[in-house]
């Protein structure tokens, strides 16, 4: 079967930072792509970040410049990097890997508040 846990969530105040990590395990042939989707308070979820399997990136405008996806194949991790974090950013945060199939880890809240 295949796994994400996502961590590093949390509360944090604007202008902070956290990083988010998803592990991934079992069994995934080919991975064309994994990504970072948020769902804030009476929103639909949305794309934040996503990474291909040759390493190329795609961000939305209104985080482009303040998060970064990457990964560490080694580790079977990808990572979001969040700075300077708003208000707005608040929402609950799912790793999604594709493989042919859509896989998706059980989310993790991330509060941004003074």
């Amino acid at each position: 079967q295949v796994q994400l846990v996502e961590s590093g969530g949390g509360l944090v105040q604007p202008g902070g930072s956290l990083r988010l990590s998803c592990a991934y395990s079992g069994s995934i042939s080919s991975i064309t792509a994994m990504g970072w989707y948020r769902q804030g308070p009476g929103k639909q979820r949305e794309l934040v970040a996503f990474i291909t399997s040759g390493g190329n990136t795609n961000y939305p405008d209104f985080v482009r410049g303040r998060f970064t996806i990457s990964r560490d194949n080694a580790k079977n991790t990808v990572y979001l990097q969040m700075n300077s974090l708003k208000i707005e950013d608040t929402a609950v945060y799912y790793c999604w890997v594709g493989a042919g199939n859509a896989y998706w880890g059980q989310g993790t809240q991330v509060t941004v508040s003074s």
